[in-house]
Protein backbone atom coordinates (compact mmCIF):
# COMPACT_ATOMS: atom_id res chain seq x y z
CA UNK A 1 0.00 0.00 0.00
CA UNK A 2 1.43 3.35 -0.93
CA UNK A 3 1.10 6.34 1.34
CA UNK A 4 -0.16 9.84 -0.55
CA UNK A 5 -0.74 13.23 0.67
CA UNK A 6 -1.62 14.57 -3.14
CA UNK A 7 -3.17 17.61 -3.22
CA UNK A 8 -2.92 18.12 0.96
CA UNK A 9 -1.13 20.99 2.00
CA UNK A 10 0.41 20.86 5.69
CA UNK A 11 1.12 23.04 8.29
CA UNK A 12 4.16 21.80 11.20
CA UNK A 13 5.23 23.89 13.74
CA UNK A 14 8.49 23.48 14.76
CA UNK A 15 9.68 22.55 11.62
CA UNK A 16 12.93 23.77 11.15
CA UNK A 17 14.94 20.50 12.65
CA UNK A 18 14.14 17.32 14.08
CA UNK A 19 10.89 15.57 14.21
CA UNK A 20 9.25 18.15 12.79
CA UNK A 21 11.47 18.50 9.51
CA UNK A 22 11.40 14.32 9.74
CA UNK A 23 7.86 14.68 9.35
CA UNK A 24 8.04 17.69 6.67
CA UNK A 25 9.98 15.62 4.70
CA UNK A 26 8.17 12.56 4.59
CA UNK A 27 4.47 14.59 3.73
CA UNK A 28 7.12 16.65 0.83
CA UNK A 29 7.88 13.36 -0.83
CA UNK A 30 3.91 11.66 -0.70
CA UNK A 31 2.68 14.80 -2.42
CA UNK A 32 2.13 17.44 -0.43
CA UNK A 33 2.58 21.23 0.21
CA UNK A 34 4.25 22.14 3.44
CA UNK A 35 4.36 25.16 5.43
CA UNK A 36 7.36 24.84 7.96
CA UNK A 37 6.79 27.19 10.51
CA UNK A 38 9.79 27.92 13.55
CA UNK A 39 10.99 31.19 15.38
CA UNK A 40 14.38 30.59 13.89
CA UNK A 41 14.67 32.16 10.28
CA UNK A 42 18.15 31.42 9.02
CA UNK A 43 17.11 27.51 10.23
CA UNK A 44 13.72 27.52 8.37
CA UNK A 45 15.15 28.69 4.77
CA UNK A 46 17.97 25.71 5.22
CA UNK A 47 15.48 23.70 6.06
CA UNK A 48 13.27 25.11 3.02
CA UNK A 49 16.10 24.98 0.53
CA UNK A 50 17.11 21.11 1.65
CA UNK A 51 13.77 20.00 1.21
CA UNK A 52 13.55 21.95 -2.14
CA UNK A 53 16.90 20.14 -3.52
CA UNK A 54 15.41 16.79 -2.54
CA UNK A 55 12.15 16.93 -3.89
CA UNK A 56 11.78 17.99 -7.63
CA UNK A 57 8.76 20.39 -7.90
CA UNK A 58 8.35 20.88 -4.01
CA UNK A 59 6.09 23.44 -2.35
CA UNK A 60 7.55 24.43 0.62
CA UNK A 61 6.92 27.46 2.72
CA UNK A 62 8.98 28.85 5.56
CA UNK A 63 6.95 31.09 7.85
CA UNK A 64 9.18 32.71 11.11
CA UNK A 65 6.46 32.60 14.04
CA UNK A 66 6.56 32.52 17.66
CA UNK A 67 3.81 29.77 18.14
CA UNK A 68 3.77 30.32 21.56
CA UNK A 69 2.06 33.86 21.38
CA UNK A 70 -1.66 34.31 20.52
CA UNK A 71 -0.30 37.05 17.32
CA UNK A 72 2.42 34.24 16.08
CA UNK A 73 -0.17 31.76 15.92
CA UNK A 74 -2.70 33.90 14.08
CA UNK A 75 0.39 34.89 11.92
CA UNK A 76 1.78 31.53 11.03
CA UNK A 77 -1.83 30.05 9.91
CA UNK A 78 -2.64 33.08 8.09
CA UNK A 79 0.95 33.30 5.92
CA UNK A 80 0.80 29.23 5.02
CA UNK A 81 -2.85 30.07 3.92
CA UNK A 82 -1.69 32.74 2.05
CA UNK A 83 1.17 31.03 0.13
CA UNK A 84 0.09 27.57 -0.23
CA UNK A 85 -3.49 27.47 -0.04
CA UNK A 86 -6.17 25.72 3.03
CA UNK A 87 -4.81 23.94 5.32
CA UNK A 88 -5.58 20.34 5.11
CA UNK A 89 -3.41 18.99 8.05
CA UNK A 90 -1.74 20.33 11.15
CA UNK A 91 1.00 19.15 12.85
CA UNK A 92 1.68 20.61 16.36
CA UNK A 93 5.25 19.53 16.97
CA UNK A 94 6.58 22.73 18.59
CA UNK A 95 7.52 22.28 22.41
CA UNK A 96 10.60 21.93 24.41
CA UNK A 97 11.21 19.55 27.37
CA UNK A 98 10.81 21.69 30.49
CA UNK A 99 11.06 19.67 33.87
CA UNK A 100 11.91 19.68 37.54
CA UNK A 101 10.90 18.95 41.05
CA UNK A 102 7.32 20.19 41.46
CA UNK A 103 8.85 22.95 44.35
CA UNK A 104 11.15 24.65 41.79
CA UNK A 105 9.02 25.43 39.23
CA UNK A 106 7.61 28.50 39.43
CA UNK A 107 4.87 30.36 37.68
CA UNK A 108 6.70 32.23 34.56
CA UNK A 109 8.04 28.49 33.63
CA UNK A 110 3.92 26.95 33.93
CA UNK A 111 2.65 29.80 31.83
CA UNK A 112 5.54 29.76 29.11
CA UNK A 113 5.35 25.81 28.62
CA UNK A 114 1.45 26.12 28.61
CA UNK A 115 1.92 28.19 25.99
CA UNK A 116 4.34 26.58 23.74
CA UNK A 117 2.51 23.17 24.19
CA UNK A 118 -1.51 23.42 24.94
CA UNK A 119 -2.78 27.43 24.31
CA UNK A 120 -0.34 27.15 20.55
CA UNK A 121 -2.03 23.49 19.64
CA UNK A 122 -5.64 25.22 20.68
CA UNK A 123 -4.87 28.54 18.79
CA UNK A 124 -3.69 27.09 15.64
CA UNK A 125 -6.53 24.25 15.47
CA UNK A 126 -8.91 26.95 16.06
CA UNK A 127 -7.78 28.67 12.99
CA UNK A 128 -7.48 25.98 10.35
CA UNK A 129 -10.97 24.40 11.77
CA UNK A 130 -13.65 26.14 9.58
CA UNK A 131 -11.86 25.19 6.49
CA UNK A 132 -11.54 21.86 7.37
CA UNK A 133 -14.83 21.87 8.55
CA UNK A 134 -16.29 23.77 5.10
CA UNK A 135 -14.62 21.00 3.19
CA UNK A 136 -15.24 17.85 5.47
CA UNK A 137 -11.73 16.76 5.39
CA UNK A 138 -8.92 17.11 7.79
CA UNK A 139 -6.58 15.90 10.00
CA UNK A 140 -4.50 17.23 13.22
CA UNK A 141 -1.78 15.93 14.98
CA UNK A 142 -0.60 16.84 18.32
CA UNK A 143 2.77 15.31 18.55
CA UNK A 144 3.31 14.54 22.77
CA UNK A 145 5.58 12.32 24.91
CA UNK A 146 4.85 9.33 26.85
CA UNK A 147 4.96 11.57 29.94
CA UNK A 148 1.05 12.20 28.73
CA UNK A 149 0.27 8.46 29.79
CA UNK A 150 3.08 7.99 32.83
CA UNK A 151 3.85 11.21 34.46
CA UNK A 152 6.96 10.58 36.15
CA UNK A 153 8.42 12.71 39.86
CA UNK A 154 9.80 15.49 38.55
CA UNK A 155 8.44 15.59 35.47
CA UNK A 156 6.61 18.93 35.49
CA UNK A 157 5.34 20.96 33.79
CA UNK A 158 6.00 19.25 30.61
CA UNK A 159 4.21 15.78 31.86
CA UNK A 160 1.21 18.30 32.34
CA UNK A 161 0.79 20.01 29.42
CA UNK A 162 1.44 16.76 27.16
CA UNK A 163 -1.38 15.21 29.60
CA UNK A 164 -3.31 18.65 28.96
CA UNK A 165 -2.70 17.73 24.94
CA UNK A 166 -4.04 14.10 25.04
CA UNK A 167 -7.50 15.61 26.29
CA UNK A 168 -7.39 18.19 23.85
CA UNK A 169 -7.35 15.32 21.10
CA UNK A 170 -9.79 13.62 22.94
CA UNK A 171 -12.20 16.58 22.80
CA UNK A 172 -11.28 18.11 19.55
CA UNK A 173 -11.55 14.30 17.82
CA UNK A 174 -15.44 13.87 18.89
CA UNK A 175 -16.05 16.90 17.70
CA UNK A 176 -14.13 17.09 14.38
CA UNK A 177 -15.60 13.33 13.60
CA UNK A 178 -19.11 14.15 12.01
CA UNK A 179 -17.15 16.54 9.58
CA UNK A 180 -14.58 14.44 8.37
CA UNK A 181 -12.27 15.99 10.75
CA UNK A 182 -10.06 13.44 12.53
CA UNK A 183 -7.27 13.93 15.28
CA UNK A 184 -5.09 11.52 16.73
CA UNK A 185 -1.69 12.43 18.97
CA UNK A 186 1.68 10.80 18.43
CA UNK A 187 3.34 10.17 22.16
CA UNK A 188 7.64 10.05 21.65
CA UNK A 189 9.58 8.16 23.38
CA UNK A 190 13.27 8.03 22.78
CA UNK A 191 13.58 8.81 19.03
CA UNK A 192 16.55 10.86 17.79
CA UNK A 193 16.48 14.61 17.63
CA UNK A 194 17.32 18.11 18.31
CA UNK A 195 16.32 17.65 22.17
CA UNK A 196 18.39 14.39 22.27
CA UNK A 197 21.31 15.94 20.90
CA UNK A 198 21.43 18.77 22.95
CA UNK A 199 21.38 16.36 26.42
CA UNK A 200 24.01 14.34 24.88
CA UNK A 201 25.85 17.67 24.47
CA UNK A 202 25.85 18.46 28.02
CA UNK A 203 26.59 14.84 29.69
CA UNK A 204 29.85 15.46 31.62
CA UNK A 205 31.31 12.44 31.02
CA UNK A 206 31.99 12.96 27.12
CA UNK A 207 31.01 9.60 25.89
CA UNK A 208 30.37 9.38 21.86
CA UNK A 209 26.97 9.90 20.24
CA UNK A 210 27.12 6.65 19.41
CA UNK A 211 27.81 5.48 22.63
CA UNK A 212 25.09 7.84 24.26
CA UNK A 213 22.40 6.57 21.86
CA UNK A 214 23.37 2.54 22.36
CA UNK A 215 23.31 3.28 26.70
CA UNK A 216 19.58 5.27 26.13
CA UNK A 217 18.81 2.77 24.07
CA UNK A 218 19.49 -0.18 26.64
CA UNK A 219 16.06 0.19 28.42
CA UNK A 220 13.79 0.03 25.25
CA UNK A 221 12.03 -3.21 24.99
CA UNK A 222 13.39 -3.05 21.58
CA UNK A 223 16.91 -2.03 22.24
CA UNK A 224 17.84 0.88 20.57
CA UNK A 225 16.13 4.57 20.18
CA UNK A 226 14.21 5.44 17.53
CA UNK A 227 14.56 7.29 14.41
CA UNK A 228 13.25 10.38 13.26
CA UNK A 229 12.47 8.70 10.42
CA UNK A 230 10.42 6.34 12.15
CA UNK A 231 8.43 8.77 13.72
CA UNK A 232 7.52 10.77 10.76
CA UNK A 233 6.52 7.59 8.65
CA UNK A 234 3.34 7.26 11.54
CA UNK A 235 2.32 10.87 11.04
CA UNK A 236 2.65 10.68 7.32
CA UNK A 237 -0.05 7.50 7.79
CA UNK A 238 -2.24 9.48 10.63
CA UNK A 239 -2.49 12.47 7.85
CA UNK A 240 -3.63 10.13 4.91
CA UNK A 241 -6.61 8.81 3.89
CA UNK A 242 -5.29 5.29 4.58
CA UNK A 243 -6.16 6.11 8.29
CA UNK A 244 -9.63 7.08 7.56
CA UNK A 245 -11.32 4.93 10.70
CA UNK A 246 -8.62 6.25 13.29
CA UNK A 247 -9.42 9.12 15.39
CA UNK A 248 -9.20 10.16 19.31
CA UNK A 249 -5.87 7.98 19.44
CA UNK A 250 -3.06 8.50 21.67
CA UNK A 251 -0.34 6.30 19.77
CA UNK A 252 3.28 4.74 21.65
CA UNK A 253 5.96 5.37 19.30
CA UNK A 254 8.31 4.62 21.17
CA UNK A 255 10.02 1.01 21.15
CA UNK A 256 7.58 -0.30 24.10
CA UNK A 257 9.25 1.62 26.55
CA UNK A 258 6.53 3.44 28.18
CA UNK A 259 4.77 1.26 31.18
CA UNK A 260 0.80 2.38 29.66
CA UNK A 261 -0.60 1.46 26.66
Amino acid sequence: MQIRLDGRTALVTGGSKGLGLAIAGHFVEAGAAVALVARGAAALEEARAGLAARFQGARVAAIAADVATAEGCARAAAAAEAGLGPIDILVNNAGTSQRGPFMEVDDALWHADLDLKLFAAIRLTRAVWPGMQARRWGRVINVLATAAKAPPGGGAPTAVSRAAGMALTKVLANEGAPHGILVNALLVGIIESDQWVQRHATDPRGISWEEWKAEQGRGVPLGRIGRAEEFAAMATMLASDAAGYVTGTAINVDGGRSPVV
